[in-house]
């Protein structure tokens, strides 16, 4: 199902509306997607019985994944890379500009 679904049935929900049906339709074509009336049967259907409060709070306290920053080694190395680009494109426009004064 996709996540414009789903994001549907949380705004329905945040502005204190029941989550059906015709509401989750309008909420879909007004954002400018076309609604699929299975999946929204489907995701009625599944809401029918959960508190998607509870959900919610139960969400906002996962753990957030932990990225860990690339290593500085990698940081130079794309810096001497980068340097080492500049000075080939500069020797190759002095030899393009050598070759209208040979």
């Amino acid at each position: 199902m996709g996540m414009e679904y789903i994001y549907a049935a949380l705004m329905l929900h945040e502005v204190k509306r029941k989550v059906e049906a015709h509401d989750l339709e309008q909420v879909l074509r007004a954002a400018g997607a076309e609604p699929d009336p299975a999946r929204v049967k489907q995701l009625v259907s599944a809401l029918s019985n959960v508190n998607i409060d509870e959900l919610v709070s139960q969400a906002s306290v996962m753990p957030a994944p932990v990225v860990a920053p690339a290593p500085v080694e990698q940081k130079e190395e794309k810096r001497e890379e980068k340097k080492k680009e500049e000075k080939e494109e500069e020797e190759a426009a002095l030899a393009g500009l050598g070759a209208l004064f040979g």
